[in-house]
């Protein structure tokens, strides 16, 4: 287990504990205080977004036996981290809507449906809006994970073909050393030969000319 992703793992948890204690004090407050602490949850939920994308690219340059059960860590945190947006989005909504009656409430206006219903169209509106930004920004964050992770896909080929290419050096290294040493070995033989060779044809000359000489004596 790494310790890096252990450090994260623990900011995180501590991190998602507190979340969840914001999330249920800002259920029973209300005005100002409830936006500011909807605020310092969205603040906590984006320090923990970080986290998990560090905790993520951590878990993805160990061995793959460790990565397996880090990544499915990761992917219990993702879950809780998107109930704790589901939780915000609530809130939000039941914020909004509270708003929207303290207006009606302060408004005196004689028609009272017309601006209930100007009122609801304008909160819808704005819903609508919030929804839409917060699908653009889940896209993008989605679409920069995504390019991490291709990232760290191509670092880890990349690293690995570069292993790759260092062994393989290192056996051509070796195949040389080894094919000057056969050289060496050959060219010392070869040396060798000719020197016996030299030799014996030396010997025999002297054994010819002996048995010449004794043939020649013995004949005379």
């Amino acid at each position: 287990m790494s310790e890096v992703f252990e450090g994260y793992e623990r900011h995180y948890s501590e991190i998602s504990a507190n979340l969840s204690k914001k999330c249920t004090i800002a259920g029973g407050l209300h005005g100002e205080q409830k936006k500011q602490k909807i605020s310092e949850v969205k603040a906590g939920i984006d320090e923990a977004e970080s986290l998990i994308r560090k905790m993520d690219l951590e878990a993805r340059s160990l061995q793959p036996n460790v990565k397996a059960v880090l990544l499915a860590k990761l992917r219990e945190y993702k879950s809780d981290l998107n109930n704790l947006k589901s939780e915000v989005k609530r809130l939000v909504s039941g914020n909004l809507n509270a708003s929207a009656r303290d207006e009606l409430l302060e408004s005196g206006m004689a028609d009272a449906l017309t601006a209930s219903a100007d009122q609801r169209t304008r909160l819808m509106t704005t819903t609508e809006k919030l929804d839409k930004t917060s699908d653009r920004v889940k896209n993008s964050r989605r679409t920069m994970l995504e390019t991490e992770e291709l990232g760290v896909s191509i670092l880890q080929d990349l690293h690995s073909q570069r292993q790759s290419l260092l062994h393989a050096h290192g056996t051509l290294h070796g195949v040389d050393d080894n094919i000057g040493k056969s050289k060496k070995i050959l060219t010392s033989m070869t040396r060798q030969m000719n020197k016996n060779k030299w030799i014996i044809s030396s010997i025999i000359v002297v054994l010819v000319i002996a048995i010449a000489l004794i043939l020649y004596f013995k004949l005379r």
